[in-house]
């Protein structure tokens, strides 16, 4: 369906926004948004069914919501004051006010099928597939080829350090260097379910990139972005910008691996397929879904018994149950987990996202705090792109006491995935460490951001509840002790050694005496 309003169209199917001839590149979510405003232009949409339908109900800030407005509204020619065609209601929501005709995308010229010239495409891998397309230079030099060949050869070089990613060569992909090209034909010629495609513009000192993730059996745009820097070391910027925009994908294209498994027929499912809807259930981090997660990474393991990330994760629920005080057969459990976890490290020596995930299960349910931060450090010399490396590392080195350092791992983390569904326990993590150096305040300060995730779950509200106690706001420290209790009645600062594995003992002792100051029974 293509919806007309001024001299714009956006276009539902292939997920398209233009002004007359001139496409406009916004963000997926910001598509999504603008989508769902003109689709329901009758009706005023609240702040909640809009986080629900573009994030899929994820925890999202107020701040992250304004800004994508912001964005959708600067993307029609729109601002805040003037709401030409975005009106906000007083606290009721967001109304599409613009005068809109609908096109049905039927009455659009269809392409032609190439099935029968091309002849079967080639069957794709049994894991996700991508091609990374030359990228185009749009500077008007030929001489900076070199460089724009570059940032597309490392990024090429990086998503291979993922053993989950089927990356097609660099010398079969460029073999489209120069030539227009159809997506869904090179997507068949190559194999592959996914294509990275995008240009390189230099103008005096400053570079930008453009990109976009394509669904090569439809077309569709996952995902696009852009990003900019100042021209000083070349080779620096060739490294970071490739950095920045695999930091920038893959998490897109881990969601739209989930999204597609989530709507496969159950017959059909693969180990694979289990793995990716137990992410889906995982990353909603509530006890309910934990409990929907384990048995399908469970499947995983029975279809695959080599998973090595499949075993990792099944771990890691064990030790969000710890974490979260849900166990409730604790030697059960605790031996169940440091089996799986113990397999997944032995399998994984070669992958760095099941390494990375296995680091929580190793420090929280083995109590191995010397092996979970070695796998965090092996996963990050494998992919120095994973952010999941770098956010496990961090809180590896605040349980051995090295707050500094975990604050620095867990800002890259936050830095190569600013969207990531660990927001908040990296906020959190960056609070708890800052207490830890004696930095009331900058703690304070995190702790209060973690905050506006709703952290109703028992490891953010006590890291809260100490971090209110040492920062003399009683009131605020002992409304967070009393959640606490409410969410694990049986916490105690007897038993807070078995609870969260401090190393160094003065940090346990600051810990117990911050909750004593807040209002937890001994």
């Amino acid at each position: 369906m293509r919806y007309r309003f001024e001299d714009f169209a956006l276009d539902s199917d292939r997920r398209e926004l233009a002004r007359g001839t001139e496409a406009i590149v916004i963000g997926p979510q910001v598509f999504d948004l603008l989508l769902h405003l003109v689709q329901n232009r009758e009706l005023v949409v609240s702040k909640d069914n809009l986080i629900d339908v573009v994030w899929g109900g994820r925890i999202v800030s107020e701040s992250t919501l304004t800004s994508h407005i912001n964005a959708v509204r600067k993307a029609i020619g729109d601002t805040g004051e003037n709401q030409r065609l975005i009106r906000t209601i007083s606290r009721k929501g967001y109304r599409f006010v613009g005068e809109v005709q609908e096109v049905d995308g039927s009455e659009r010229k269809q392409p032609v099928r190439l099935t029968e010239a091309l002849g079967p495409a080639l069957t794709l891998p049994d894991r996700p597939s991508i091609a990374v397309l030359p990228f185009v230079n749009l500077s008007g030099e030929p001489g900076q080829d070199y460089f724009v060949d570059g940032v597309a050869d490392d990024i090429i070089s990086a998503l291979s350090r993922m053993r989950w990613l089927f990356v097609i060569a660099r010398n079969s992909s460029f073999t489209y260097k120069g030539r227009a090209v159809d997506v869904t034909q090179v997507g068949r010629e190559l194999g592959v379910r996914y294509l990275l495609e995008g240009s390189v513009r230099k103008a005096a000192n400053r570079v930008r990139i453009t990109g976009q993730l394509i669904d090569a059996a439809t077309g569709a745009t996952l995902w696009s972005e852009r990003f900019e820097n100042v021209l000083d070391d070349i080779f620096e910027l060739q490294d970071e910008m490739a950095t920045s925009v695999v930091g920038e994908l893959v998490p897109h294209l881990e969601r739209a691996e989930i999204a597609r498994a989530r709507h496969k027929p159950t017959e059909s499912l693969d180990a694979y397929d289990y793995y990716l809807r137990g992410m889906w259930a995982f990353r909603q981090f509530t006890k309910s879904a934990i409990d929907e997660a384990l048995p399908l990474f469970s499947e995983a393991i029975q279809r695959d018994s080599d998973f090595a990330a499949a075993y990792a994760m099944a771990a890691w629920c064990y030790s969000l149950r710890k974490i979260d005080r849900w166990l409730t057969d604790p030697e059960r459990e605790i031996a169940e987990g440091t089996r799986l976890v113990r397999r997944a490290v032995e399998l994984g020596q070669n992958d760095a996202l099941a390494l990375a995930s296995s680091v929580h299960a190793l420090v929280h349910v083995a109590r191995d705090l010397d092996g979970g931060m070695a796998s965090a450090d092996h996963a990050v010399a494998l992919n120095p792109n994973l952010a999941a490396g770098w956010f496990a590392g961090g809180f590896a080195r605040i349980w051995l006491g090295q707050p500094d350092d975990a604050i620095a791992r867990l800002a890259r983390a936050m830095r190569l995935n600013p969207l990531s569904p660990d927001m908040q326990r990296m906020e959190i993590g960056i609070a708890l460490a800052h207490l830890l150096a004696g930095r009331t305040q900058e703690a304070l300060s995190w702790a209060e951001k973690a905050s506006r995730h709703r952290p109703d779950r028992a490891f953010p509200m006590g890291i809260v509840a100490a971090i209110y106690a040492r920062a003399g706001r009683s009131d605020e420290a002992r409304l967070a002790a009393q959640k606490l209790r409410q969410l694990d009645p049986e916490l105690r600062l007897a038993n807070l050694h078995e609870w969260l594995p401090f190393q160094r003992t003065q940090d346990l002792e600051n810990f117990i005496d911050a909750l004593r100051d807040a209002g937890l029974p001994a």
